[in-house]
């Protein structure tokens, strides 16, 4: 009796969901399972005054407390007896100069470090003076939620102004409705959803369904000849190039970002070239990778590309709060042997057209969630089938076009990476806050070890763009062939942008 006293009590316990336990069963020491952000405050942000906004509004998400705990029955949440706020919320220092390069390696350095399971799995770093104001690094495992739910707990800890007062607890829903920046930030992608990517509410819950009864896939199957041919598709996919971006991976990474573009140029070169935004800026990643391997001196023929993974949000508005992951994914090839910037852009524009009409994301969901209720071994067999099939990760979101407060200092910069899986050692970000465009690339240092040098890259890809925009006329679609002289102009003498022959 005595003993039970003082030993802890047992919580309350839920079983983990298939997709979760997917995520939280893909941990590896070469690639960790951790969504990790960066913001850049322009002031200083107290440490006491973070703390309190984390116990008042992160925490009201019991799910923070809790700990993922695998056992041979499956994967449950249970809650932490011993949960210390302290140990989420951490100061820390950089060394040297304290610059760029030191937060880089500072997150470089925490993305390469696994979290503690013995506690619930996330941290927030605060970096008190960092360039005469404050830095954030967060650390959240993905079994807690995809990308898109954790921009949403993210965007519930700020305010719209430096001075906002306190929230009580059961204001917070009603003031995120009213002030509209949830809408506002997940707006373009439900149309993504619903209209780029045409599969409608009635697949959201076709794959909703596969996940909960697995054995309906093959229902589905039967009555849908296109998400049979999908799955044929999928299964006989090659592996992705060879190149330095792919290969065995170390436990190291390394993280960069660049400066960030203007919104309303790339939007203003979008609408010249008849393409989206998002055409415009993975046109920019594949030129910035082409330029990268030429400059290391390896081959890049006309028709190498570098398949992307990109997360697809299936998430409607209305279960933006929920957490857990609920995303497809869709493999994406990038033109890195097109010499040509707008024949770039075009064929972008070409093979995400052809994505649209795609089953992959409902399909990418429905094996998620199939292997994380099945055995382990199944589970690391299709990983390691899929992620030979690219290269990198690749997400693009739209942020919060207004600026924004957390702990009343001004987030300047943010830039968040989801985690790469399998042997995809590569991770390109691109985050849209305040009208700027912000890059940012992770990479394994065993492949590249210098992603300052690919990021560097963007800015420069954009501008050829904008260049091309700029000299011809706009009353009718730009030609590549026709821009091919300026496009040697631009270049001048140097013949990197020329293919190896």
């Amino acid at each position: 009796m005595i003993l039970d006293f003082f030993m802890p009590k047992k919580k309350d316990s839920e079983r983990i969901s298939g997709i979760d336990t997917a995520w939280l069963r893909m941990e590896r020491p070469t690639n960790l399972m951790m969504i990790t952000g960066v913001m850049i405050f322009a002031g200083r942000l107290n440490y006491d005054r973070l703390r309190e906004v984390i116990e008042t509004r992160f925490l009201k998400y019991r799910r923070f407390t809790q700990l993922a705990v695998q056992k041979a029955g499956g994967a449950f949440w249970e809650s932490d007896p011993y949960f210390d706020i302290s140990r989420h919320v951490l100061r820390t220092a950089l060394p040297g100069r304290a610059d760029k390069a030191e937060l880089q390696h500072l997150a470089s350095d925490l993305m390469s470090t696994p979290l503690d399971f013995s506690k619930p799995l996330w941290q927030f770093h605060l970096v008190e003076d960092y360039q005469g104001g404050s830095a954030v690094i967060l650390r959240i495992h993905h079994c807690y939620a995809d990308g898109i739910a954790l921009i949403h707990v993210l965007l519930s800890l700020t305010d719209p102004e430096p001075h906002a007062l306190p929230l009580m607890p059961d204001e917070e829903t009603e003031h995120a409705e009213e002030s509209g920046i949830f809408r506002r930030f997940f707006e373009p992608v439900d149309k993504m959803v619903n209209t780029t990517l045409k599969l409608g509410r009635e697949l959201v819950d076709e794959g909703a369904d596969i996940v909960r009864h697995p054995a309906h896939a093959l229902d589905y199957a039967r009555n849908g000849a296109r998400l049979a041919a999908e799955i044929a598709r999928l299964a006989l996919m090659k592996d992705d190039s060879k190149t330095r971006f792919k290969g065995d991976l170390g436990v190291s990474k390394r993280v960069a970002w660049a400066e960030p573009l203007d919104l309303h140029e790339v939007k203003a070169v979008a609408r010249a070239l008849g393409g989206s935004v998002n055409d415009v800026l993975l046109a920019a990643v594949a030129g910035a990778l082409r330029d990268y391997l030429i400059e290391r001196g390896d081959p890049v023929p006309q028709d190498l590309q570098v398949r992307a993974v990109i997360p697809v949000n299936l998430r409607p508005l209305d279960k933006a709060a929920n957490l857990g992951n609920f995303f497809g994914l869709v493999f994406l090839a990038l033109p890195v042997g097109i010499a040509n910037p707008l024949e770039r852009v075009y064929e972008v524009r070409r093979r995400m057209n052809e994505l649209k009409e795609s089953y992959q994301p409902i399909l990418a969901l429905g094996l998620l969630g199939t292997v994380g209720m099945g055995p382990n071994i199944l589970q690391q067999s299709l990983l390691e089938i899929l992620s030979n099939k690219a290269s990198a990760v690749m997400t693009n979101v739209p942020g919060p076009r207004e600026a924004i407060y957390l702990g009343g200092a001004h987030i300047a910069e943010m830039m968040f990476w989801v985690p790469q899986s399998g042997q995809i050692g590569m991770g390109v970000s691109i985050l849209s806050y305040q009208n700027r465009v912000h890059f940012g690339m992770v990479a394994d240092r065993k492949l590249v070890d210098d992603p300052e040098a690919v990021v560097s890259r963007f800015a420069g890809e954009f501008d050829k763009l904008l260049f091309i925009t700029l000299m011809s006329p706009w009353d009718e679609e730009l030609d590549a062939r026709q821009v091919e002289q300026s496009i040697k102009m631009l270049a001048g003498p140097d013949r990197r942008s020329q293919s190896p022959r």
